[in-house]
């Protein structure tokens, strides 16, 4: 059965790059119903863990912390000061974690976002080696932090990396530590896997994390997703991590460009968060995981 631990709303669907002056994203998070609220730290110049904290406490959200992976974020990197970059970044937003209370920090964190290449086989070996050098070393110092890292693959669109979740296993089993896992979302996997279901029971106690979209990345319920079959399988694997809906502004032109939104996917941002969050409590409450 899912036994969740929080219903979310990610910050991509209320204002980016999200910061310190955004207060009223955590009571309209509150007020649409939901118990969760994922941060991305995308400028970590304008977003402080101790306005989180605060903000969260005073609405009485939990948090979950995702990273945001642009070109000075590639791990992956044939440069040495790239790779540095990346691993500083992530060990901050591991420190977000911390102090927030996340269990985690999620993302595609292997490469940068919008990278999609064929390369030579040794070549792409090397790369996936360089990620998970890397990534071991974050993973040691999120350890020792009581913080797991959910790594994301995404769609052959947006990374020439890791598309499937067993892609993303085999990155695991490289990095080789107990608090790697990964995150799963709907919509990459609409695109990547020949069937959800199998792909998340063969991940099985690795899922740490989901994100749930439409196949347009509009309002989840409102499109043709195998819902059910996405829904069975977080069952059968006895999912009890947060859930949380994320799409997209489609009004910033940096997301725009990096997610390929170029048309509003609902009526309203709020009405897809909403509606959303209805169709998310039925699910989990047709397989046993909110409660009664």
């Amino acid at each position: 059965m899912i036994r969740h631990t929080g219903l979310g709303l990610s910050t991509f669907v209320l204002a980016s790059p999200f910061s310190d002056g955004d207060v009223q994203a955590y009571e309209r998070t509150r007020e649409m119903g939901y118990d969760l609220i994922e941060v991305c730290i995308e400028d970590p110049s304008r977003l402080s863990a101790e306005s989180i904290v605060e903000h969260a406490a005073a609405t009485g959200l939990q948090v979950s912390i995702c990273g945001a992976f642009g070109p000075a974020r590639d791990i992956s990197s044939e440069d040495a000061s790239v790779r540095e970059s990346a691993r500083r970044y992530l060990e901050l937003c591991v420190d977000y974690a911390q102090a927030v209370g996340s269990p985690h920090v999620a993302g595609p964190m292997y490469a940068t976002t919008g990278v999609a290449r064929l390369l030579p086989p040794e070549a792409r070996a090397a790369q996936l080696q360089r990620a998970a050098d890397g990534l071991r070393a974050v993973a040691d110092y999120a350890a020792e932090r009581g913080v797991r890292l959910a790594i994301e693959p995404l769609n052959r669109f947006e990374t020439d990396l890791i598309n499937t979740l067993d892609q993303g296993l085999q990155l695991c089993d490289l990095i080789g530590r107990p608090n790697v896992g990964l995150m799963i979302d709907s919509f990459h996997m609409n695109i990547e896997e020949t069937s959800i279901g199998d792909a998340i029971r063969a991940a099985g106690s690795l899922v740490f994390h989901v994100q749930v979209s439409e196949n347009d990345r509009g309002t989840p319920g409102s499109g043709h997703l195998p819902w059910e079959d996405f829904f069975a399988a977080l069952s059968d694997i006895d999912y009890s991590g947060q859930i949380v809906v994320e799409s997209f502004l489609p009004t910033v032109e940096e997301i725009a460009r990096a997610v390929s939104l170029w048309r509003p996917v609902a009526p309203s941002m709020d009405a897809l968060a909403t509606d959303g969050l209805s169709f998310l409590e039925a699910q989990v409450r047709a397989h046993a995981g909110a409660p009664q």
